[in-house]
């Protein structure tokens, strides 16, 4: 039975929690990737949770429309770039580092909306964007001024997860969760295990209690049982919204490092942190204070042409 409307502060708890499990899982697969490659722990990852997806609803997955495909194909690739540039990024980087650079997908989405609905970005938004550069800079730069290789990966994963937060709100209104799901796990899945034969080394022939642990939080929680929340949930809220309350990932993040993996969140690591969290929140301003159509830039363009 289709749900019709769920009221939205139920939707934007249920992405919180979405948010909460995507926190904890640096932790999981910082672990996992001390055993196994990226790629084949993302191949394995996805393959389980779409093995998941299909034991819950077969008669939908095989009654699923064709029209489906093409979308869920467009929200895979996104998503199999986030996954595997956060993955790699977590060989060379921290835990509580990733979750911070990663939840620029906060600042990253007004300005993504903003391409492709020909609108401006609001000074909010720019603001947010200048401020959660400076935090990632603090958070990435090392003494030298180099950069960590694992930030920037993680820089990428942000764009990517960006582009799938847009494009899931506006394709979740026309297609099932069931199937848009479905289709993307796939995709990731079979992307991922074709970059593992050229890019990683041979899967270990017996995994880890780490790996095994990782695999199937991330397959059942952080995948099966999250996305089908985001898919159902966006419907009832809109993709700016849930980028800002997907800005707490970072904040679930680092907690669940500093108990599990003992980082130690220093002066420098905290500055950063609050420079990508002021971001966050200065990004979100514009959406909340301004009715939708009445960003600031907006209001300046009535005025200008008022005279």
């Amino acid at each position: 039975m289709e749900i019709k409307n769920i009221p939205r502060p139920i939707a934007d708890l249920s992405l919180l929690a979405v948010a909460c499990v995507w926190g904890f899982t640096f932790v999981t697969v910082k672990n996992a990737v001390a055993d196994i490659a990226p790629f084949a722990f993302n191949a394995y990852r996805f393959v389980l949770a779409a093995f998941f997806i299909f034991l819950l609803v077969p008669r939908k997955i095989t009654l699923l429309p064709r029209r489906t495909w093409p979308a869920g194909l467009l929200l895979g690739i996104f998503l199999f770039g986030g996954y595997s540039f956060q993955t790699a990024g977590l060989v060379y980087t921290t835990a509580s580092n990733a979750g911070f650079i990663t939840g620029l997908v906060v600042v990253l989405v007004p300005f993504i909306a903003a391409v492709f609905e020909r609108k401006k970005p609001s000074v909010t938004a720019l603001a947010g964007a200048f401020s959660a550069f400076a935090g990632v800079a603090v958070l990435s730069l090392e003494g030298d001024l180099s950069l960590n290789p694992g930030d920037i990966l993680v820089g990428f994963c942000a764009v990517c997860f960006a582009l799938h937060v847009y494009f899931t709100g506006r394709l979740c209104r026309r297609h099932s969760v069931t199937g848009l799901v479905f289709v993307q796990v796939v995709v990731v899945a079979a992307l991922s295990g074709l970059v593992s034969l050229f890019v990683s080394l041979p899967a270990p022939a017996s995994f880890s209690g780490q790996v095994w642990l990782a695999l199937v939080i991330t397959a059942c929680f952080a995948t099966t049982g999250a996305f089908f929340i985001q898919s159902l949930m966006q419907r009832f809220t809109t993709p700016v919204r849930t980028a800002v309350i997907f800005s707490a990932e970072p904040v679930f993040a680092a907690f669940f490092a500093s108990i599990f993996l003992a980082e130690i969140l220093g002066s420098r690591f905290l500055l950063g942190a609050a420079l990508v969290l002021a971001g966050m929140l200065l990004a979100e301003t514009g959406v909340f204070l301004l009715p939708r159509k009445q960003t600031l830039w907006a209001i300046r363009d009535e005025k200008d042409g008022a005279l």
